[in-house]
């Protein structure tokens, strides 16, 4: 799991993940809102790669198309 943080620098806001600065915006609001949505989109992959919740074949066959 990635610890994030904000910091001020001057009249910046710096993000850190992990104690790594990764981006650089102007507003303390706009930098927890970009960690809000790294962490949904962090957790919505994690879900997706759940080797127990994707099906290992496809549950639909493809029809063979007819020709007139």
């Amino acid at each position: 799991m990635t610890s994030y943080s904000i910091i001020k620098v001057g009249n910046d806001y710096v993000v850190q993940a992990n104690d790594k600065c990764i981006l650089k915006v102007g507003s303390r609001r706009r930098a927890a809102q970009l960690i809000s949505e790294a962490t949904d989109l962090l957790n919505a992959l994690t879900a997706v790669e759940s080797p127990e919740i994707a099906p290992e074949a496809p549950s639909l066959q493809r029809e063979t198309p007819k020709l007139p």
